[in-house]
């Protein structure tokens, strides 16, 4: 595999130079491009997608960093929806690339067949703009049978279940983590030695789940199909990740993007554990993802809707059981992209939008949704945690302790009206300006966009 790394590269990239008079400190702000951070500030299906396919109409390079086809973006053009699992969202974007980075893990049969339904929508030219980690894992057939067979355990052992989207990340992710997982670099390679350490992982597995039965033979045909057919060639898009992304950064001016995946509360270190997604969802998830150093992210937007979803189980404290909960899911179309399961829905939260906030030091906000809103007499915001009747200042780790939380409320007085015309500020009513104002001041981030439909037009800039 040729990644075009010359020996002048090489002599240029780790030599000073031999002429005393050319060796010049390097300033130390020379840091090269900065990177915009578009992340879920919730638990998920907040609207990222959206806010990427805005900004990638100005982006050079649009990248993902974390998670696998269990994310779920969807973005409305010109009246068309484009669902997108594993390929970034502005892929839309024919003047932008797009970069799958080494933190993703891929399920190729999944990849090809999502840029296949998409194409059938009108994408175009997907493959001449993608751009794959080598160092990226590769998610196994198995590895969803296997996720599978891990949650009927759960239910059996502990009569609950985590809810995955069984498409096998977290068990990718394990072996990744365990240092026995394969990467693209490896199916790329000498397929004598990939079949071998194939067929171990396989062992492996089959050795931890008795149940587990796998076509070996017939899977490394697949998977040889997807590294070296004409229709679903992976090679030309592989590439040196880390020297790609350095090479942008330090190169001539860019605007890159790149795009989270899940959100803040489903974060494997800092979300709502063990309810989460198996990744680093926040902002340190980018540079780890990617191989970008902090020193070059920029904006790091967060993304939230003036409401609350959650798909799956878990703590949930602002939650609504009732007529609130329901109008908010039929309004809102509030099923899952990925799983097709309807989502739980409840107020907004302001402590989980705090604490998101203390993560990933958000310089901006996008408020998505607020038209689902439009026909509420009353409205409530969470701004607190109480127990025992005391306010607890922390986002409490301990899951118990979060389902026996108080909320405390502020309450506003509905619009009544709608807003889905609105295209800026000034034409949005009083009362929903009110309740905008408060969430950025109890926040302390500035809302840069709100969204009052699904279109990328829908979405009012304030500054």
């Amino acid at each position: 595999m040729s990644f075009s790394w010359s020996a002048k590269d090489h002599k240029s990239y780790t030599n000073p130079p031999s002429n005393p008079t050319q060796g010049l400190k390097r300033p130390r702000n020379d840091t090269g491009n900065k990177v915009t951070v578009v992340l879920g500030a919730q638990w998920g299906d907040e609207g990222k997608g959206k806010v990427v396919d805005l900004l990638a109409t100005e982006s050079d390079l649009v990248c993902r960093c974390q998670g696998g086809n269990n994310a779920g973006h969807t973005v409305v053009v010109e009246g068309k929806e484009y669902d997108f699992h594993l390929l970034p969202s502005g892929i839309i974007n024919p003047k932008s690339i797009c970069v799958i980075g080494n933190g993703v893990v891929i399920h190729l049969p999944g990849l090809f067949e999502e840029a296949e339904k998409n194409e059938k929508k009108g994408l175009k030219g997907w493959e001449k703009r993608l751009i794959v980690s080598d160092r990226a894992h590769l998610v196994f057939d198995f590895h969803q049978v296997v996720d599978g067979i891990q949650e009927t355990q759960r239910q059996e052992t502990e009569g609950k279940i985590i809810g995955t989207t069984k498409k096998g990340i977290g068990p990718t992710y394990s072996s990744k983590a365990s240092r026995i997982g394969l990467r693209v670099c490896d199916l790329l390679g000498d397929f004598k030695v990939f079949s071998t350490k194939f067929k171990n992982l396989v062992a492996q597995y089959q050795s931890m789940y008795s149940s587990l039965t796998v076509d070996t033979e017939s899977q490394l045909k697949k998977l040889k199909v997807c590294g070296e057919s004409p229709r679903t060639e992976l090679r030309p898009m592989v590439r040196d990740g880390v020297y790609y992304m350095y090479e942008a950064l330090h190169g001539p001016p860019k605007n890159i993007l790149v795009e989270g995946a899940n959100a803040a509360l489903l974060d494997i270190d800092f979300g709502t554990y063990p309810f989460v997604t198996s990744s680093n969802c926040t902002v340190g998830g980018a540079c780890t993802g990617l191989g970008i150093p902090p020193l070059n992210i920029g904006e790091v937007y967060g993304v939230s809707k003036a409401y609350t979803t959650r798909v799956g189980i878990g703590a949930f404290p602002t939650e609504q059981l009732n007529a609130t909960g329901e109008l908010l899911q039929t309004r809102g179309h509030e099923v899952g992209v990925t799983t097709g399961r309807k989502r739980r829905c409840g107020w907004l939260d302001l402590v989980i939008l705090r604490y998101a906030h203390m993560i990933n030091g958000f310089t901006g906000i996008a408020l998505t949704k607020l038209d689902i809103l439009d026909v509420l007499d009353e409205i409530k915001v969470g701004v607190a945690y109480k127990i025992n009747g005391k306010r607890i200042p922390h986002f409490p780790a301990d899951m118990e302790l979060l389902h026996k939380v108080e909320v405390e409320y502020e309450n506003f007085p509905g619009w009544k009206c709608d807003t889905s015309a609105a295209r800026k500020w000034n034409d949005l009513p009083q009362k929903a300006q009110n309740y905008i104002r408060f969430i950025e001041n109890h926040i302390g981030v500035p809302i840069k966009w709100v969204g009052v439909g699904k279109s990328r037009e829908c979405m009012i800039q304030m500054f």
